[in-house]
């Protein structure tokens, strides 16, 4: 699998980053996709499908796995994030342009704002927190009532997802053969932790994440229940 860097760069910036329109990746047709919203408190996770994606799982199943994600990294609520379901010709072109590599990659990750928004956790190396982040941070999360920070925006190949899981080249080790829809929830999820502050550039942190992930599929239902009306 062609998880090596993931996170946009200027993503472990020293400043909270505002969720305006500027910040957010651009779609290569935003006039050829769909997107329906699933809330599922206390989050809200926008999936957008581009026109000729293979459908794998549903809506409200991806859905489901990037909330327990969210969840386990403790990423904070009321909150929205985004989750694109694209091709190999997108992800090749925003590997291009941000983070300076040919050819397509499976999943890149857009976070709104740095690892220091969220808790805690073994990354290999100390780091700590500015103050001035902290409270860039407390005033970017003090939101009026009914109003969610976007957290970010993970977009996933679907074509790399199948091709994949079909040779052989799925899972955390690259090596697993298994099912498209189980490698695409794989990707969502390792996108979703990137989201939220996680990396794996060193083996301490790595193996963390792993962990999460594991235990984030593990614990997806087979069945999710239907989203909530809103």
């Amino acid at each position: 699998m062609a998880m090596k860097e993931h996170r946009a760069p200027g993503s472990d910036s020293t400043e909270a980053r505002a969720s305006v329109d500027g910040d957010r990746p651009e779609p290569a047709d935003p006039d050829d996709a769909t997107t329906a919203s699933v809330y599922l408190p206390p989050f809200r996770v926008d999936v957008t499908t581009r026109s000729g994606v293979v459908h794998l799982v549903s809506r409200h199943r991806l859905a489901a796995a990037v909330r327990l994600a969210l969840e386990a990294a403790g990423a904070p609520g009321p909150a929205s994030i985004g989750v694109v379901l694209s091709d190999d010709r997108e992800l090749a072109d925003l590997n291009a342009v941000h983070m300076g590599h040919s050819g397509p990659t499976d999943v890149l990750s857009f976070p709104f704002f740095p690892p220091e928004a969220y808790p805690t956790h073994e990354r290999g190396v100390p780091i700590g927190r500015d103050p001035w982040v902290a409270a860039a941070l407390k005033q970017a999360f003090a939101l009026p009532p009914g109003l969610r920070a976007h957290l970010g925006d993970v977009i996933v190949s679907v074509e790399r997802a199948v091709a994949q899981a079909g040779d052989g080249l799925g899972g955390q080790t690259g090596d697993i053969r298994w099912t498209p829809a189980e490698e695409l929830l794989l990707l969502a999820v390792h996108g979703t932790l990137h989201i939220c502050g996680w990396d794996h550039a060193e083996p301490v942190e790595e193996s963390g994440m792993r962990a999460l992930e594991r235990q984030v599929l593990k614990s997806l239902p087979h069945e999710a229940a239907a989203p909530l009306a809103r």
